[in-house]
């Protein structure tokens, strides 16, 4: 709440010299530059249709089945500016409108970057007319401000176990704060895709399943849910960092498997595909 100024005095004193910002209002103002790893066009897995999809570095999570760890560490990221950003997807508005797409911010993980990301997600709809998207694990939530989030038409949240040993197993992490930003989200009535990854032996219990599930369907704003099946396709880069990639000996799961799973979404009666 915006506090009131208070009255003028009766006889004005006469006006101070111009003098520079100080160091606290600089510090309020959006930086130009971020520490971004790369950016893409895609179509169907980034939020819907064509999209250019930019990929900010850091992130605070290390999941076991990451596949693109590549973007863990923000100091890998190459310095970019908004406005770099900005031109680039310009250039693809005109055949992103007509794919009816827009314009994601993901990572790593963005909110690492509240500021920077909030820039790029309020220059793709305001100045570039485009549906806006963020891509979040949902642990930093709590640096979405409002503004953030006036400007993201859609917010791409993975809830990766219900389980709460299950969930700090796989990302290091405990699972409180992205609930929390869940329910947020519920609050403000904005459209969520939950994201969830199905992997044999970790995520697959049925018991798991129905806790996203039931969790997901009382929220109100999930329109739909995409339950992903884990894949071995970024083992290549954890090698590449001399990294040890924990679930090299896990199966993918077969189409029955993830047939189950997203039956178990449905019965809650939500989107799941």
């Amino acid at each position: 709440m915006t506090a009131l100024l208070p009255p003028a005095p009766a006889t004005p004193a006469r006006a101070p010299a111009a003098t520079p910002a100080t160091p606290a209002a600089a510090a309020t103002r959006r930086p130009a530059v971020g520490s971004v790893h790369s950016w893409d066009l895609s179509t169907g897995v980034d939020g819907p249709g064509t999209r250019f999809v930019t990929f900010l570095s850091g992130c605070p999570l290390t999941c076991l089945y990451c596949h693109n760890p590549d973007t863990w560490r923000m100091r890998d990221g190459k310095r970019t500016t908004a406005d770099e950003i900005v031109t680039e997807a310009r250039k693809y508005t005109r055949f992103i409108a007509a794919a009816g797409g827009g314009a994601t911010v993901s990572g790593g993980e963005p909110l690492l970057q509240p500021v920077f990301t909030g820039e790029l997600l309020h220059r793709f709809k305001h100045e570039l007319g485009l549906h806006t998207a963020l891509d979040t694990s949902g642990f930093l939530g709590v640096r979405a401000t409002d503004a953030l989030l006036r400007d993201t038409d859609l917010v791409l949240l993975d809830i990766k176990s219900w389980d709460r040993a299950t969930y700090r197993k796989l990302t290091g992490r405990p699972l409180e704060p992205t609930l929390g930003f869940a329910r947020r989200l519920a609050d403000l009535g904005k459209e969520v895709h939950v994201r969830f990854v199905l992997v044999p032996g970790l995520t697959d219990d049925p018991a798991n399943i129905e806790g996203v599930a039931a969790f997901a369907a009382s929220l109100g704003n999930v329109t739909r849910v995409d339950v992903l099946p884990f894949h071995k396709l970024g083992e290549a880069k954890w090698q590449a960092l001399g990294r040890p990639f924990l679930l090299h000996g896990t199966p993918c799961p077969t189409p029955g498997q993830t047939a189950l799973a997203r039956a178990a979404f449905t019965a809650h009666g939500l989107h799941a595909v």
